[in-house]
């Protein structure tokens, strides 16, 4: 009872999401987040389903900061990932990785399942798609994730990997300067010695 509850609220508000998207109502309010801490919360709250998967994890050292939505990028993370376990034997690996790129963040979440239908690489973010039918859902997790990037600016897209599975990655476009960081302001004023 308690997993189809928690299905129905899913399902609940990915329609109301889809309906804010499709009337141009996504609100984006950019900040300079590190990426880490935005990956890390979308994990916390997939725990259970992500417990009996191997799971690694590539995020470059040098990327601190990244222009995003935080709590709109944990949701693309989550469907992201919700998606990949759907789709893919218990047990089977999951991999996220980022990298930096020209004025932008790629980030993937790719998996060692059965794949995307041949041609059907694309038509997996239109709403009430589902490439295999059989494994519930109502086909708009991938459609909602669409939504929010491109609201970010950025691009979305799937594809079958070489060695069997899918990857799943979008684009984050990284504009301006971030601001500096907490820990060189601490660092200066231990540098300057007490004020008094």
């Amino acid at each position: 009872i308690h997993d189809e509850a928690d299905r129905l609220n899913r399902l609940v508000r990915n329609l109301l999401d889809m309906t804010g998207g499709e009337s141009g109502a996504i609100q984006v309010k950019k900040n300079w987040q590190p990426l880490e801490e935005v990956v890390g919360v979308a994990l916390s709250r997939l725990e259970k389903q992500l417990s009996d998967r191997p799971l690694s994890i590539q995020l470059p050292p040098g990327l601190l900061l990244v222009p995003l939505d935080e709590v709109l990028i944990e949701q693309v993370l989550v469907n992201l990932l919700e998606n990949a376990v759907k789709y893919t034997p218990s047990g089977s690996p999951i991999a996220l990785s980022a990298w930096a790129g020209d004025h932008q963040v790629t980030i993937e979440v790719a998996d060692r399942g059965p794949g995307l239908p041949a041609g059907q690489e694309q038509r997996v973010f239109d709403k009430f798609y589902r490439a295999h039918p059989t494994t519930g859902g109502a086909g708009l997790g991938l459609t909602i994730c669409r939504a929010i990037i491109e609201a970010h600016g950025g691009r979305i897209w799937a594809a079958n990997r070489p060695d069997g599975g899918a990857a799943f990655r979008f684009t984050l476009p990284v504009a301006g300067e971030p601001p500096p960081l907490e820990l060189e302001a601490v660092d200066q004023q231990t540098a300057e010695g007490p004020r008094g």
